[in-house]
């Protein structure tokens, strides 16, 4: 369910980015050959308006093929032949879809399912497979009464119990279920990471729904937080702060969307929207192959008046596009191993 969920999310943000790039330049008018999403072998096509929209093997990926951008560099409607503000226009929309994208998902999070917040009650939220809780029984929407005897009126007191209680030990739950009475035993096992022990639950959830015009201001503060912070992260990783094993690819942002549709639906939007807004990001570098590129490439071309050979620039976008390959393939190794390990 995790990779199909994945699959789901990833078109969506290609299919929002190519959007940008394909509208961009219709309106433009330069000429487009083809919409696909994936990359490699073709499963499926069909014409519209002399336009081919493709689905091929490959899902991590898409593009707009474009009049000018191939063989056809002398065609006067073409990308190559077009004016530099032209260019920038056309390369910047797909990124700054992601973006718009991304706040529509926060939007929509805020104002029809609502901001979460903890329940301060002793209330089961999600229970974890094959954990303690899960393996004793317990349901979500269980309320605790109390544990071992001793009553329990809040989350944090519910914890508290469940925290001094060392691992192992069985623990007696007195809960109430559709308003009956229902005592059950668990024994916490020993969280590695906090040395505390857990039973695999999640307190309940309260969502409050926002209006819209709030909605759209907290969905442009989140939109801007998590730009400003992915910026300081990369940053990070240039300045050598971070090693790029810590970058996830394919498994590894796989294995980050089951976590997140295990905690609510209002994470796993949330987290798309993240995806989205990294994807404009990434997007916008100025390295070959990427939308940056091009972007710098018309910039120069607009300060030395006269444009790189096409075959020459075309020559820099294929060089660039095998390295992402290979580094997608490296980062999904380390996810591979990352898993392995644990």
């Amino acid at each position: 369910m995790s990779v199909v969920i994945t699959l789901i999310i990833i078109a969506v943000l290609i299919l929002a980015h190519e959007w940008g790039h394909f509208i961009a330049a219709r309106r433009v008018g330069i000429p487009v050959h083809e919409f696909s999403l994936g990359f490699g072998y073709k499963l499926f096509s069909i014409n519209r308006d002399g336009v081919e929209y493709s689905l091929r093997l490959i899902p991590l990926g898409g593009f707009v093929r474009m009049s000018g951008e191939d063989s056809d560099y002398n065609d006067p409607k073409g990308f190559s032949q077009r004016t530099p503000l032209e260019k920038i226009r056309v390369s910047f929309a797909g990124p700054f879809m992601n973006f718009v994208l991304a706040l529509l998902i926060f939007i929509f999070t805020y104002s029809i399912i609502g901001i979460p917040s903890s329940s301060p009650q002793p209330i089961l939220g999600k229970i974890i497979p094959d954990r303690p809780a899960a393996v004793a029984g317990l349901q979500e929407n269980d309320r605790i009464l109390a544990v071992n005897g001793q009553k329990v009126t809040t989350w944090t007191e519910f914890t508290e119990q469940i925290a001094s209680t060392p691992a192992g030990t069985p623990m007696e739950f007195k809960v109430e279920r559709n308003n009956n009475i229902k005592y059950v035993n668990v024994s916490a096992e020993l969280n590695e990471s906090t040395g505390l022990p857990v039973i695999g639950v999640l307190g309940s959830v309260i969502y409050e729904r926002q209006g819209i015009v709030e909605a759209i201001k907290i969905g442009v503060k989140q939109t801007y937080d998590l730009t400003r912070l992915m910026l300081i992260g990369l940053w990070t990783i240039i300045t050598g702060g971070a090693s790029a094993g810590d970058l996830a690819g394919p498994v590894g942002i796989t294995k980050l969307v089951g976590e997140a549709a295990q905690v609510g639906s209002v994470f796993l939007l949330t987290f798309a929207a993240f995806l989205s807004i990294n994807l404009g990001i990434i997007n916008l570098l100025p390295f070959p192959a990427l939308d940056g590129s091009k972007i710098v490439f018309a910039v120069v071309e607009a300060i030395r008046r006269k444009p790189m050979e096409p075959e020459k620039e075309g020559l820099i976008h294929f060089i660039g596009f095998v390295f992402l390959m290979l580094l997608i393939v490296v980062v999904t190794y380390n996810d591979i191993m990352r898993l392995i390990k644990g």
